[in-house]
């Protein structure tokens, strides 16, 4: 089964050929803690590069233009890391503290807006994901194949139409799917794209416990748990970008 994160997608099948090509012993792979414990340091990290970014970095007429080209600097990564199953600590790190300049920057704009919104969106962001961890553990939603085709459909066309939408708003303007302005009205289109979005996003979790689990059980390498701990790094990034921005709209 794949998982609905595209980061993960291919862990399956490059763990198992590199297993059986060196013959790892259980001291040498990964388990659960070492994917929690890679998560917490990598969020950590994220944290406190947006925190220094929130404070040092000043407002300027450029930063929309530094947000635009950081947000698809980001993309790129996630898509070199994905595709080449990057474990390097390093590079991982890379990406934490180029989303932290971002989710700081940005996350300093929503606030002089809407007082408050980046602490409902921090904690809405961790409710959803320890509240989808809850319901995996005790298998009340279960990772099923049918899921999975649902939830990696979903994402693919949010990101796919996110892309195009921005593109449409950079040569254009007009704001469709997504609302990059911090004021005035949205019609109900984008309210239903960041619904969709932070549902798929929500049960995108699910898969991802799942594999994890799954991969600890094969013996993957244990340097696969940072892989892992990207990916999830990802999806909890992704989601609060879209909790934050629903909030903005509920605002209004």
């Amino acid at each position: 089964m794949r998982s609905a994160n595209p980061v993960l997608t291919r862990l399956d099948d490059v763990g198992r050929t590199e297993r059986q090509v060196l013959g790892l012993g259980a001291a040498e792979t990964m388990t659960v803690a070492d994917v929690v414990s890679r998560t917490v340091g990598l969020l950590v990290l994220t944290g406190v590069t947006a925190v220094a970014a929130w404070v040092v970095v000043p407002p300027a007429i450029w930063i929309s233009a530094a947000l635009v080209g950081s947000s698809l600097a980001s993309l790129a990564l996630v898509l070199v890391i994905s595709l080449r199953q990057i474990t390097s600590p390093p590079v991982i790190a890379a990406y934490a503290v180029l989303q932290g300049l971002l989710l700081g920057v940005a996350s300093r704009a929503f606030e002089m807006v809407y007082p408050g919104i980046v602490a409902q969106a921090v904690i809405g962001t961790f409710g959803v994901f320890l509240g989808m961890a809850l319901l995996y553990r005790a298998r009340v939603v279960r990772a099923t194949p049918r899921l999975a085709r649902l939830v990696v459909g979903t994402l693919l066309g949010i990101v796919a139409l996110g892309l195009v939408n921005l593109v449409a708003y950079l040569l254009t303007g007009r704001q469709a799917l997504e609302a990059y302005n911090l004021t005035g009205q949205v019609g109900w289109l984008p309210w239903v794209f960041s619904v969709v979005a932070i549902i798929a996003g929500a049960f995108s979790f699910i898969l991802d416990f799942d594999l994890v689990e799954r991969s600890v059980r094969a013996g993957l390498p244990r340097r696969y748990a940072w892989f892992c701990a990207f990916g999830l790094l990802v999806g909890l990034i992704f989601l609060y970008w879209q909790i934050l921005r629903l909030l903005s709209y509920a605002r209004r």
